[in-house]
Formats: C-alpha cells, structure tokens, sequence
C-alpha cells in the first residue's frame, strides 16, 4: 500500500507506484488517499489528480479513505493516549483523539468525495498512523465500511471479522535511528519471519528521500513475492471480487 496519496506529493507516489508495481502483471496494490493534507492540499474534483485518481482506480488499484487533514489537532486524555500521539507518529494520527460524531463526519465526507471522483466504492478505511481512538472506532462500524486494517490485523468493521493477521512491514524516514531500525526490520522479514497467508508491506512519500529506503523497499518486495503472488486488498473479500 502506498499511504499519504495526495496532491502534495504526486510525484514522490508516481515513484513509489513505480517502485511496487516493477514486478506486477497489473497494479496489484493500494492507495490511501487523503482528500486534503495537512489542510492545504485538497483534493477537488475535475481537477488533473482527480482525473489521476480515477485512472489509478479505473487500472485495478484499491483505494482506501485515509482520514481527511492527517494531521492530529486532538488534546489527548490518558498517559496512552498520549504515548501513542507523540511516540508512534510525528503529530499525524488524526483519528486518535477524535469524538464520535466528529471522526464519522470525516469519515463520510472522505468517503463521499473519493467515491464520487473514482466512481465506485472506496475499497475501506484506514486511519493515518494506523491509530484510532474509541469515537474512531465506533464510527468506523457505522460508516460500513469493508475493510480496515491497523499495525497488526486486516478486519471488515461492520462484523469484527480479521480477515488477515501479522504486522505490516514498513519504513521511517524521519530520523536517523527510525532509518536504522526499519532497515533493520525489513532485513529480517526478507530472511527469517514466517510467510504468512497474507503479508502487508506500506510505503510512504517520505521514503523516496533516502536512497537506502528505497533499495530496502524493492529488495523486500522481491524477497516476499519470491514463490507468492501479489494480491489486492479486495480478495480479503470476496463479494468485492478479485
């Protein structure tokens, strides 16, 4: 999946769709989309990305509702709350200290405009930083969804269903030791962790800055589709087709 899908970095996902796709028949991967970054770079409809969007779409790739602003503005209750803010993302989880009503607008909203740009259902919901809080989560189950995923799970919101265990695999480009320690990682899912059924790898527009990320990236691309297949997200479901 590539995470962070936006205006402001169409480039860098040009790049990274290059990256995943190397090996593919067809795009076999997904995009979270995120209809306005930061809160200055909306996406709008009719626009050129909007048109870009559609044709990913259109080619086979699965789109995901990625939050709205992917920036968290939230004052968080709780020592948890707070580690999981500050320590597990850079000021980006923006579903974790949301209230109900205002995480379900935003999930409507998200999945309005991204559905009516790409002319068909949006494929599920994932939130930025894979971190959600309690008003998230309920909301998450109304909005009906079909699937949405955290560090650890694939699951269909409306049931409690997982639908794909095992962590994802991913990069850190922010500082020298999140480099490091995601080289590291990938290193060791590329040689020693089990294969699972279904194994999930993310990449982010960020990743593109650090050559040794992006060797990383399509060495642990090859090594994991060596005797596999690369799946979408839609075969978690089978009334989605495959």
């Amino acid at each position: 999946s590539i995470h962070d899908v936006s205006p402001k970095f169409e480039g860098k996902v040009d790049r990274l769709a290059d990256l995943v796709s190397r090996d593919m028949p067809a795009p076999r991967y997904a995009m979270l989309v995120v209809p306005d970054h930061w809160g200055d770079s909306p996406i709008r409809a009719g626009t050129p990305f909007a048109s870009r969007l559609r044709a990913w779409s259109d080619s086979g790739v699965d789109m995901f509702v990625h939050g709205w602003f992917h920036l968290d503005r939230s004052e968080h209750d709780g020592a948890l709350a707070r580690f999981k803010a500050k320590r597990m993302t850079a000021g980006e989880g923006e579903f974790l200290g949301l209230d109900h009503d205002t995480a379900r607008s935003r999930m409507a909203d998200g999945r309005k405009l991204i559905e009516d740009i790409i002319g068909r259902p949006a494929a599920g919901f994932i939130a930025p930083a894979w971190l959600y809080g309690e008003g998230a989560m309920r909301a998450l189950g109304e909005e009906g969804f079909a699937l949405a995923e955290d560090h650890m799970k694939v699951w269909r919101p409306t049931t409690g269903e997982v639908v794909a265990k095992g962590p994802v695999i991913t990069w850190a480009s922010r500082s020298r030791g999140r480099i490091a320690s995601s080289l590291a990682v990938a290193a060791v899912a590329r040689a020693a962790l089990p294969r699972r059924p279904w194994m999930r790898l993310a990449v982010h527009p960020g990743d593109t800055n650090v050559p040794a990320l992006t060797d990383s990236i399509a060495r642990t691309v090859a090594s994991l589709s060596r005797g596999a297949r690369f799946a979408r997200y839609r075969e978690l479901l089978p009334a989605m087709g495959a």
